[in-house]
C-alpha cells in the first residue's frame, strides 16, 4: 500500500502525519501497482458520483462462479484487452500490442480520452435463462429504491388522471 497526495505525490513509508491526511482527506491510500493487486492490470475510470469503475482482476477465476460480487461495487472485466480496444478504437497509437505492455509494465499510468465515451450501468437482481426468470439477492437496495420510485410514479399519474 502506498500514500497518495493531491497533487500525486507518492509515499511508501508509513508516518503517522500520513495517516493524519487521509483521516482530513488530504492524501488517500492505494495498493500499489503490481501482479497481485486487486484491481488487476488495468482499470478503467468514468465520471460518476459512486466511484465505481471497471477493472480487470488477478483471480480471473471468479468469472467462473454464479456469483459475482467479489468487488464492493466496482465492475470486474472478464476481457480488458478487448474493452481497452474498444474504448482506444478510434486512436491509432494505441493498438493490442501497447495495451498489453502497458498492463504488463506493472506501473500505473493514466491516459484520457481524447471524445468522452459515454457509459451506462445496469443493474437487475433478476434475469431470464433459458426461459425461467430467476430471482437474486438485492445486494445493494436497489429493488427498494426502484419500487418507491415506480409506486411514487403510479400515484402521481392516477392523480392527474383524476383517479383515487
Amino acid at each position: 500500500m502506498e500514500f497518495v497526495g493531491a497533487n500525486g505525490q507518492v509515499h511508501s513509508t508509513l508516518a503517522p502525519e500520513y495517516l493524519d491526511a487521509v483521516l482530513r482527506g488530504q492524501m488517500r491510500i492505494r495498493q500499489r501497482p503490481g501482479p497481485k493487486n486487486a484491481l488487476g492490470d488495468i482499470k478503467f475510470v468514468f465520471p460518476n458520483n459512486s466511484n465505481i469503475y471497471l477493472h480487470h482482476t488477478p483471480a480471473p477465476l471468479l468469472f467462473q462462479r454464479d456469483r459475482r460480487d467479489f468487488s464492493h461495487g466496482c465492475i470486474r472485466v472478464e476481457d480488458p484487452v478487448a474493452l481497452a480496444q474498444f474504448v482506444l478504437r478510434n486512436d491509432p497509437a494505441w493498438p493490442e500490442a501497447r495495451i498489453r505492455e502497458a498492463m504488463a509494465r506493472g506501473q500505473s499510468a493514466t491516459l484520457r480520452l481524447a471524445e468522452p465515451l459515454p457509459v451506462v450501468i445496469a443493474y437487475s437482481t433478476t434475469i431470464v435463462k433459458q426461459g425461467r426468470l430467476h430471482f437474486f439477492a438485492d445486494l445493494y437496495g436497489q429493488d427498494r429504491l426502484l419500487d418507491q420510485a415506480l409506486r411514487q410514479h403510479s400515484a402521481q399519474r392516477r392523480l392527474r388522471a383524476g383517479a383515487p
